[in-house]
This record gives C-alpha cells, sequence and structure tokens, in this order.
C-alpha cells in the first residue's frame, strides 16, 4: 500500500502493481474499496502484465476519512488528477464502476489528452442515484450517521451480501452519505452528455443478470463498445473476477 498527502494533508491510499504494459487506474463505488474489490481481477493471467494501480478513494479503505471534506464526484476527480501526476504517468486506461464510473468521466474529462481507453461497468450516467444511494439520500446526514449506517451495514449482512458489508464497515458513514448525496444531485452537463462526448475509445460493460437494460441499444448508437459480463451482475469483480479481467483486457 502506498500513499499520497493531498494539499490538505488528507492521505490517499493505493496499490500500484508493476507491470510492463500500459497502467489501468481502478475507481470503485459507492461503499466500495479498490484494495477489496480489484487485486483478484488486476491478477489474472490477461491483465498481470498490466501496471495496475487500485485506489481507495478519500473516505474509503485505507485511504484517510476526513470530515471535513465535501466527498463530490467532482473532487474525487480532482485529487485523482492530482495522484496521476505525481505518478508520472503520460498514458493510462481509466476503468470505473458504479459511483467510480461517473468519478471516471469526470476524471476522464480533466486529463483527455492522456486517457488510451475509458471502461465503465454499471457506471452512474445520470442524478438521481441508483437504488442505494437513492435509500442513503432518504435519510437526513446526522441521521444516517447516527442509525442508518449501522442499519444498511446491517441489513447487507441479513441479505447474504457480505463483501458490500465489509466495504461499508471500512467507510466513513460522514463520506457515504455526501457520496450518495453527490451522485443524486448530479451535474451539469450530465456525466452522460460528458462521456459521450468524449473522444477516447469507451466501452461500457455490463453483468448479465443485469441485462435486460434500456440505455443498452442508446450506448451502442452512441458508438460505444458494450459488452457483458457472464454470469455475473452489478457486483461483477466478486462475482466474476476472471470474466471481468477478460472484458477489460479486450477493451484496451
Amino acid at each position: 500500500m502506498k500513499e499520497f498527502k493531498l494539499s490538505n494533508d488528507v492521505i490517499l491510499r493505493y496499490q500500484d502493481l508493476p507491470g510492463h504494459e500500459i497502467p489501468i487506474i481502478f475507481i470503485h463505488g459507492l461503499g466500495c474499496t479498490s484494495s477489496f474489490d480489484y487485486p483478484q481481477v488486476a491478477s489474472m493471467a490477461c491483465l498481470s502484465n498490466h501496471r495496475c494501480i487500485l485506489i481507495d478513494l478519500v473516505g474509503s479503505g485505507y485511504s484517510d476519512k476526513p470530515k471535513s471534506f465535501d466527498y463530490t464526484i467532482e473532487n474525487h476527480a480532482n485529487y485523482l488528477e492530482a495522484l496521476l501526476d505525481f505518478l508520472h504517468v503520460d498514458e493510462f486506461v481509466i476503468f470505473g464502476h458504479s459511483m467510480g464510473g461517473a468519478v471516471s468521466i469526470t476524471l476522464a474529462n480533466l486529463v483527455s489528452s492522456r486517457v488510451k481507453s475509458l471502461i465503465l461497468s454499471e457506471a452512474n450516467l445520470d442524478s438521481g442515484g441508483g437504488f442505494f444511494s437513492k435509500k442513503i439520500a432518504n435519510y437526513s446526514e446526522k441521521d444516517f450517521i447516527e442509525s442508518g449506517y449501522k442499519d444498511l451495514i446491517n441489513e447487507s449482512i441479513f441479505s447474504g451480501n457480505t463483501e458490500w458489508a465489509a466495504g461499508l464497515s471500512n467507510s466513513s458513514p460522514i463520506a457515504i452519505y455526501r457520496n450518495a448525496a453527490s451522485l443524486i444531485k448530479g451535474h451539469i452537463p450530465s456525466w452522460r452528455e460528458i462521456y459521450y462526448s468524449l473522444e477516447m475509445p469507451k466501452t461500457y460493460i455490463y453483468g448479465s443478470n443485469t441485462l435486460p437494460d434500456p440505455d443498452y441499444d442508446e450506448l451502442i448508437g452512441k458508438n460505444i463498445n458494450v459488452v457483458v459480463v457472464p454470469d455475473a451482475g452489478h457486483s461483477m469483480a466478486w462475482e466474476n473476477p476472471e470474466g471481468l479481467a477478460l472484458m477489460i483486457k479486450r477493451s484496451i
């Protein structure tokens, strides 16, 4: 695990797995951590020659969890740009999942000349959030911190979603709430509009169990490479890590 100190003295932590092929930047979703989600994906034979940088966003996993940070999608992308500058990577692939997809779009827009390929898996493209971000945002921030956070962890354990419960348990409740609020608020122009306007090669990954999805045909119509990981749903990094790794490799 490596460290990068941000301008506000917050420490961002990440794994930097060596490889001689183009670096892949992994950006996780809401309530998750790259250090938990992606080591198995990055270790698959098809990706093992790539430098893989697995980032725990501020507020999640091993990174610092400051109460003063706003946890907006835009400011996650801003400090990730600073990290990439610090690492002196001139060309790279960005992979982002769910909320990390919105962060990835925003980051790719900041550093577009350096992005060889933008790969998203079931990303947030529009305001309004998804099922869990809506559920979280139904609380006030105070109520979520005091009770909703523990309730969400317990509900995840009870439903058998123990991987997400583990990620939640290692995330700041303030970060979880403000991340969800940022997804609900969205951005103008929308992440979808920015995504469509970006000129680098783009791939959007679905888990087979998620389909059918109303965006499937629209994404294809926007000249985005749409691929499917078999035997997986939204949590494809846990459900079929080899299948996800293969789709990432084919999309580079």
